[in-house]
């Protein structure tokens, strides 16, 4: 297990570790967290069977990283994946979500989580983080670019979901071995 220490006023230590199975109930309630905050709890379907299955399973989709405070307690989360720079010719992270809970909040939880995924960067080589954040969060971007990030505006998140996959599904020439 990896464990990194940062020093700040707020917190005396802040511990990031990467979860294992049984923070399962702990992700799962930050997801549930997260989408309350952005205003979408009923748009929550995941599980604590279909995390199990898809970040600690055989295969494993994402990762993720717990924030906790100096007795263990889990105070936030980052779940991400690898991604590739064509561009770069590297690999990079996609944040999917960032959170720390409101009572943690202002403590550099938030901030370690995302040095620590520098870090990871560093050691993979890795050229870029990135991630998305809803435009009215204007606290979270506020907060994002006092860390040095930069907002693309130029781009547009585009996406395909729910019925919409199967239907492209249907038109797919396959792919060859």
């Amino acid at each position: 297990m990896t464990t990194i220490m940062t020093e700040s006023l707020a917190v005396k230590k802040t511990a990031i570790r990467r979860a294992t199975i049984k923070d399962v109930p702990y992700i799962l309630g930050f997801i549930k967290e997260l989408a309350e905050y952005e205003h979408e709890p009923d748009k929550v379907l995941c599980t604590e069977e279909m995390l199990e299955k898809t970040i600690f399973g055989s295969v494993s989709y994402a990762k993720v990283l717990i924030a906790q405070t100096e007795e263990g307690i889990p105070a936030g989360f980052a779940l991400y994946f690898y991604n590739y720079s064509t561009w770069n010719g590297k690999p990079g992270i996609y944040l999917e979500d960032l959170y720390v809970q409101p009572k943690y909040r202002g403590s550099s939880y938030g901030s370690a989580l995302l040095y620590a995924l520098a870090q990871e960067l560093v050691d993979i080589d890795g050229g870029r983080l990135e991630w998305s954040v809803l435009k009215w969060n204007t606290p979270s971007i506020e907060f994002y670019k006092r860390l040095g990030a930069i907002p693309m505006e130029e781009w547009q998140t585009m996406r395909v979901d729910g019925a919409q996959i199967a239907e492209m599904a249907k038109r797919s020439p396959g792919i060859l071995e």
